[in-house]
């Protein structure tokens, strides 16, 4: 496996090493829960600057809190409500610089400054989203929209 230290300044090669890492990681694995759980972890170490990474999973209409790596976490997210729901209800990806700024924000943790959420669709069924939290503003570029979006292709193969 790659550290950090293995990673280059150009932040697509970035992206393309850590899906590789990611497809690696969990070829020959079936268990959702484990796969979530290794991504999760995998994308910890990725990244600086973030305070929570983790995913929530479609259960009844809703949103489940799933495998994370940070503090605990809201539980249950309505479809359409917050950033998660947001991606969740739109199948879009959402990046808020300023999660004081974003209407209907749900605040799990005060730290929290920016969010970038990537829904987990396959065959045309949402699965559930990717959540990544930073205490920085302005934290997630569209370069990291293009880059998590690569690597949930990369996990749903594998989900």
């Amino acid at each position: 496996m790659f550290t950090k230290t293995n990673y280059s300044q150009d932040l697509s090669a970035n992206y393309t090493m850590l899906s590789k890492q990611l497809d690696a990681l969990l070829t020959g694995e079936k268990n959702v829960i484990a796969n979530l759980s290794n991504a999760s972890a995998l994308l910890n170490q990725f990244f600086d600057q973030i305070n929570w990474v983790g995913f929530y999973l479609m259960e009844n209409n809703e949103l489940v809190l799933g495998p994370f790596q940070g503090l605990p976490a809201c539980v249950r997210i309505p479809l359409a409500k917050g950033v998660c729901g947001s991606a969740a209800s739109t199948k879009e990806t959402v990046i808020v610089p300023d999660v004081h700024a974003f209407p209907g924000h749900i605040a799990c943790d005060a730290a929290s400054q920016s969010e970038i959420v990537v829904p987990i669709v396959k065959d045309g069924v949402l699965l559930g989203v990717l959540d990544i939290d930073s205490p920085i503003k302005e934290r997630f570029s569209e370069q990291d929209k293009e880059g998590l979006e690569q690597f949930i292709q990369v996990l749903i193969a594998h989900i």
